[in-house]
């Protein structure tokens, strides 16, 4: 795709905002005085990010694989003050740990170590793009720690999860001038060559392609990528794809998901895998790109608490 400790360190720390970049602190303004620092250990370093909030838990997983977490600043700031939201920069760029690997197992594990160094012993999870095919895997390798999962806009898991179809779309939405040369930079960001520079300008080449109206198309956010994450994780994703359709059925937690009906990425890529997830269920959103809650604000939070809800009856 185009791309139960509870640590003192969490708690003692004065509300902050992180440096993208660098991972240091900066004093916050309002209205992001509640925000703290979040920082999981893990073997050879750590993950970063905030928490933020009151009320139910939800841990947020962000899309890539590869890039730069702060485009769900966004989705926090939609959902606004009634949930407790923890989002965290997965391995692989500032400033959490550079090292890999980077593969589905480890990211499985660094969702464990995250809500361990929260203290949340369950949440809800919700992940975008192939954080929301991530989400899947977490919900089979620990359902204990979770009241269920929120799935948006995602890589699937029937077939190919939608990824040809979803190329399609991407490049034949992308103007003609420009289609070659955005093709040739995620080529080569797959195979894990060419540089940061050059993952991002090939983003840049199809970004209003993720959405409804290639015209309607926000300024892409400031974003970094690492072209080892995003090749390595998707050869992960690639090896593990069969085995995850196959245990689809086996999935015992609330799963649900949200889709936009003018995505790059078909709405089967949901409907399939909530077809095969017991007590599953979709939600299409008209007028919904890649990034739904952009084009359709106010559409997350009643799935979370549709997904809450569920949650309490079972």
């Amino acid at each position: 795709m185009l791309p139960v400790c509870r640590p003192p360190a969490l708690h003692s720390v004065s509300p902050c905002l992180i440096n993208q970049t660098s991972g240091r602190l900066t004093p916050p303004t309002m209205p992001d005085m509640a925000t703290r620092e979040l920082r999981a250990t893990i073997d050879g370093g750590e993950l970063v990010g905030w928490v933020r909030g009151s009320g139910p838990r939800v841990l947020f997983l962000h899309g890539g694989p590869g890039l730069s977490f702060n485009y769900l600043d966004d989705l926090a700031d939609d959902l606004g003050q009634g949930f407790e939201i923890a989002s965290y920069q997965q391995r692989g760029l500032a400033p959490s740990t550079l090292d890999g690997p980077f593969d589905i197992a480890t990211h499985v594990e660094d969702v464990g170590r995250v809500l361990d160094a929260l203290g949340w012993d369950r949440c809800i999870v919700l992940g975008h793009s192939w954080g929301g095919h991530l989400v899947l895997h977490v919900a089979l390798a620990m359902p204990q720690r979770l009241l269920g999962v929120l799935s948006v806009d995602p890589l699937g898991a029937v077939g190919d999860g939608g990824q040809e179809a979803f190329d399609a779309q991407m490049f034949g939405r992308t103007p003609v001038d420009v289609r070659d040369k955005a093709q040739e930079l995620d080529e080569r960001a797959l195979a894990g060559e060419g540089t940061e520079a050059d993952m991002i300008e090939g983003l840049r080449l199809v970004w209003p392609a993720y959405f409804a109206k290639w015209d309607d198309a926000p300024p892409m956010p400031d974003v970094r990528g690492s072209t080892a994450v995003y090749s390595e994780t998707y050869d992960s994703i690639r090896a593990e794809m069969a085995g995850l359709e196959s245990r689809l059925p086996s999935i015992s937690v609330p799963v649900g998901f949200v889709a936009g009906d003018s995505s790059p990425m078909p709405t089967s890529s949901s409907t399939d895998a909530a077809s095969r997830i017991p007590g599953a269920w979709a939600e299409i959103v008209p007028g919904a790109g890649h990034f739904p809650w952009f084009e359709v604000p106010g559409c997350i939070g009643p799935a979370l608490d549709r997904l809450l809800a569920g949650s309490r009856e079972v």
